[in-house]
């Protein structure tokens, strides 16, 4: 994936739509592209994780294991295609946290991915740019409880 491929990735992703190109060109020179198989896992829940993903290509199921005594097992939380991002939220804090659900691609993925604290240091640098990234992921992490608490529903 070369550079500019990269850019559109990020300029397509739900994170940073309506970010001037400016913006854009930072966060994409943090990027790196990670390529996955059908089945693979980018990650697994309880894995201590500093990277955001944004998928540009595939679809990747959130999977949180469930052991409720009599039933346990695997429950897809989140089904995220490509523009969508997840990852480790916390890093953006300056937190390395375990990762509260796993990660698996259902079809070849790739994904553009970068380092929370990387992503950090831009807002911190740039305080208007920062308040921007905190509403937007407010509203992400917003809609992502709402689909785990529909996915509990249904157990």
């Amino acid at each position: 994936m070369s550079g500019s491929t990269i850019q559109i990735g990020v300029e397509g992703c739900e994170l940073f739509k309506g970010l001037d190109k400016k913006s854009i060109m930072e966060i994409s020179a943090l990027c790196r592209e990670e390529s996955f198989r059908a089945g693979e896992y980018v990650f697994h829940q309880g894995d201590l994780g500093e990277s955001i993903y944004i998928i540009t290509e595939g679809l990747v199921f959130l999977e949180r294991c469930i052991n409720l005594g009599s039933s346990q097992g695997n429950k897809v939380v989140g089904m995220l295609g490509k523009g969508r991002s997840f990852g480790c939220w916390s890093t953006l804090l300056g937190e390395c946290n375990s990762f509260l659900s796993s990660a698996v691609c259902q079809k070849h993925s790739k994904v553009v991915a970068f380092k929370g604290a990387d992503l950090r240091g831009l807002m911190l640098n740039n305080p208007d740019f920062g308040f921007n990234m905190l509403q937007k992921i407010c509203l992400l992490l917003r809609d992502r409880i709402q689909d785990v608490f529909g996915a509990m529903e249904k157990i």
